[in-house]
């Protein structure tokens, strides 16, 4: 296993990726044609004693599997990058520009790109957080393999500690720009919305690239196995962490002990019991994936490989595409669930052909620019 990347394990990772992808096209098609969409992740923004809608809220909540696996992932694909650089002699002056490079242009893509199709004014979400922590694995990656995972179960942890800490900082008022963009996320202004602050987020790629680095260094002689074990460690985090209703939970408590109330956990900013939910169903789905790929070959046509293979491509497009079919139709906000489902199965039969193309494309190499992208 030794500096290798055998294809079946290439192949369950991507798909783990199209099917976030899926979920995540179905929330955004939420966003833009569901006049019902319940989103309450947040103490914030949820008021204790509220009634809970089940449809519409397990249709989000199945969607905040996306943004942890997508980040996980990354850090995961950026140890087997490095490693292929390494075996090919590139300097890790040029690795390092690289990094700085592709990390703010993904990050740039935000606050320049995807807030046209949003409608917030400048917001800086999930690709805010993989370009910043893209960015910060420049320094992360020279440390030992047990110093970051300590470093990423510290930030999972006690991020929480660390938002109560900065707003003690700060007299226990707003936590200011810094603090937004760092630690709580939040609004600035009245123009521009932190809702993936930068350090909690780090957490999942310094995670994933910890995991790339175990395989890559040959101590996963079972992948499935590994997975389990994490999976069922991760859940029962959640449930200690949930079940005692206290730290851990950025002050989304629970109501009551329904179902509902359990699944209702903090992703703004992502709260431990949040973390330990999202990464065990993943591990666990990894694992599952990592089985049916073991003696197995890929279909190149796979919907959800030619996603996954495709991710960011498929991203900074098809919330522009849902954006302008709800303007269009002049749908925006105004349908259900049904309308919602429509519209996602809509987006990816359109963009299907357009990433099978790009990923052709991507593969001739023949385009530098498309290694940014």
């Amino acid at each position: 296993m030794q500096g290798s990347e055998p294809s079946q394990r290439l192949l369950a990772l991507d798909v783990m990726r199209g099917i976030v992808i899926v979920l995540m096209a179905v929330d955004h098609a939420s966003h833009m044609f569901n006049s019902g969409r319940y989103v309450t992740d947040s103490f914030a923004i949820y008021q204790a004693g509220t009634i809970i809608p089940p449809a519409q809220f397990l249709t989000r909540w199945i969607t905040h599997l996306c943004a942890p696996t997508f980040i996980f992932l990354a850090g995961w694909a950026l140890a087997f990058s490095i490693a292929k650089r390494k075996r090919q002699n590139v300097s890790d002056r040029d690795t390092d520009l690289y990094l700085l490079k592709r990390g703010l242009f993904i990050l740039l893509l935000d606050p320049l790109w995807m807030s046209f199709a949003f409608g917030h004014a400048v917001v800086f979400q999930v690709l805010y957080a993989i370009g910043g922590s893209l960015c910060c694995m420049i320094l992360l990656r020279r440390l030992r393999l047990l110093t970051l995972l300590t470093i990423g179960l510290g930030l999972l942890f006690f991020s929480e500690g660390l938002a109560g800490l900065v707003l003690w900082f700060r007299g226990g008022s707003r936590v200011g720009p810094i603090g937004a963009f760092l630690v709580t996320g939040g609004g600035i202004g009245q123009s521009i919305f932190v809702l993936y602050p930068l350090l909690p987020w780090l957490a999942y790629m310094i995670l994933g690239w910890c995991c790339g680095r175990i395989f890559i260094q040959g101590k996963a002689d079972d992948p499935t196995l590994l997975f389990i074990r994490g999976g069922v460690f991760s859940m029962l985090v959640f449930i200690i962490v949930r079940g005692f209703n206290r730290y851990g939970n950025m002050l989304l408590y629970r109501d009551d002990v329904s179902i509902l109330q359990w699944l209702h956990v903090s992703k703004y900013p992502p709260s431990l019991s949040f973390g330990s939910l999202e990464l065990g169903l993943m591990f666990l789905c990894l694992a599952v994936l990592f089985a049916w790929y073991k003696n197995r070959s890929g279909n190149d046509r796979n919907p959800f490989l030619v996603f996954g293979q495709t991710p960011l491509f498929f991203y900074v497009i098809h919330v522009h595409l849902l954006a302008g079919a709800a303007w269009l139709l002049n749908m925006r906000k105004t349908g259900g669930l049904t309308e919602t489902w429509i519209a996602t199965l809509a987006v990816l039969l359109v963009i299907y052909p357009a990433c099978f193309w790009y990923r052709r494309l991507k593969r001739r190499g023949s385009i530098t620019f498309f290694r940014y992208l």
